[in-house]
Parts: structure tokens; sequence; C-alpha cells
């Protein structure tokens, strides 16, 4: 990749949390940022206001990833504002928890429409229009190791997107572009910590050897690593940025 000085950047998911902490670092990192949330506008307003404000380059654009017309609309949206994307980050997904039992088919369809359904149509705008060199990053999880109850509809989601980027890692060859999924374990960001006790929080604090919650920096941090230079020769991974939690 030449200088990120000149490269574009599509975060999806990108209006808080941990999207919107990626989407403040590559705009530090010199990207031109596209902020895609699936909502309400003034989040990600307001972070493209910050990132300007800060000297970078941003614009916001709505889209559910879900809908496949959408997911065209935002690449085309980001092309006509910053040119083609050098790196794309899709960090939207959703996490309603229910036991298999249930039997909610509903939201079991709604959870794979966001997560893997959403992350196909991401993949195949990505492959289409990532420059040669560029990055495609996407978002697993590290509950994936853990098997919790009430985690089915989730976890296998996420073992589809999985699945999906060492294909897509496959059917790139000869392009020098790299598709890597970041795992988070447990991020401090206000969706995962709405109502969990606080014995519950320290609990899961505990169970990193780091004794901490992550936070959105955390991974952040380690996107820029992907989404830069020194990042070219990680390829085809899944990176459980996790702190050791066992």
């Amino acid at each position: 990749m030449t200088s990120s000085s000149t490269k574009n950047a599509i975060i999806t998911g990108a209006s808080g949390g941990i999207g919107g902490s990626i989407a403040k670092r590559l705009a530090k990192d010199g990207f031109s940022v596209v902020v895609n949330y699936a909502g309400k506008p003034a989040p990600a307003e307001a972070l493209v206001a910050d990132i300007k404000s800060a000297g970078g380059r941003g614009i916001a654009v709505q889209a559910d990833v879900a809908i496949a017309a959408d997911v065209e609309r935002l690449f085309k949206d980001s092309m006509d504002a910053f040119a083609k994307p050098d790196v794309v980050v899709h960090c939207a997904g959703i996490m309603p928890l229910f036991p298999i039992a249930s039997g909610d088919v509903a939201t079991f369809d709604k959870v794979i429409a966001t997560n893997l359904r959403g992350t196909f149509l991401v993949f195949a705008q990505s492959a289409q229009h990532v420059s040669d060199g560029g990055r495609i990053i996407a978002f697993s999880s590290s509950v994936l190791a853990k098997s919790f109850p009430t985690y089915g509809a989730y976890v296998a989601s996420k073992a589809g997107v999985e699945g999906m980027v060492h294909v897509l890692a496959n059917e790139l060859r000869g392009r020098n572009i790299t598709v890597n999924a970041v795992a988070p374990g447990p991020v401090g960001t206000d969706l995962f910590l709405k109502g969990k006790s606080d014995a519950l929080i320290d609990q899961l604090k505990k169970r990193s050897p780091l004794e901490r919650l992550g936070v959105p920096e955390d991974i952040a941090n380690l996107v820029s690593f992907l989404s830069g230079p020194e990042g070219g020769w990680i390829n085809s991974q899944v990176l459980r940025a996790n702190g050791g939690f066992a």
C-alpha cells in the first residue's frame, strides 16, 4: 500500500462503540472515512463532525447491511465522495440472545440476515471495488470458543463469517488484497455493559489474565495495524483480540 494520506476507508456500523473508535483511528491515520450507520443519523453525523474538527475527512452514509440495494448504494456513495475504497471494515452486527429451544425463528432469521448475509453483501461489494493492495476486515467474536447458552444464533452467524473470510482471501488471489477477521473478547461499550450487573462485569474482567475488559481503542489499534503497510503479510486469519479471555 502507498501512503495512507491518500487512502479511503468504509466502516460499517461505525456510529458508536467499536466502529466509531475505528473510524476515528483510521481518520487519524490519514484515511478519508465513510461512517456507515443503520438507524438514527445524529451519532454518525456527530462522529463525522469530530473527525473533521480534528483535520480529517469523512462522510456519514445510511445503509442497512442486510439489504443488497443499501450495500450497493453505500459503496456508490462512498466512491462518489472519495473514489475506490482501499480498506473496508465490516463492523455492523446485532446480538439478541435467546435459547435455541425457544424456536424463535424470526429473531434467528434477523441475526443471520444482519450478521451473515450482511457480511456476504459487504464482501461482494468489497471484492468488486476495493483497490488492488487493499484490505478487507470483518468482525467475528471470541465468544465462538465459549458456546455460552443463548448465543446459538449469534455464534452460528459469526462461524459463517469466519468461514467466508478464508474463502474470499483465496478468491482474491493475484490482487494483493488481504482478508481477515477480528474477534474481540468482552469490550466495555455501552452496548456490552447494558443490562449487566456490576458483579457480572467484575467476573468477566477476572476471566482475562489482564484483569480488565477491553476498550474500543484496543480493537481500533488492531484494525489500524491490519489496514496499514505493516499488516500486509497477515491474510486469511481470525485475530482474537481478547486479552487472553478464557
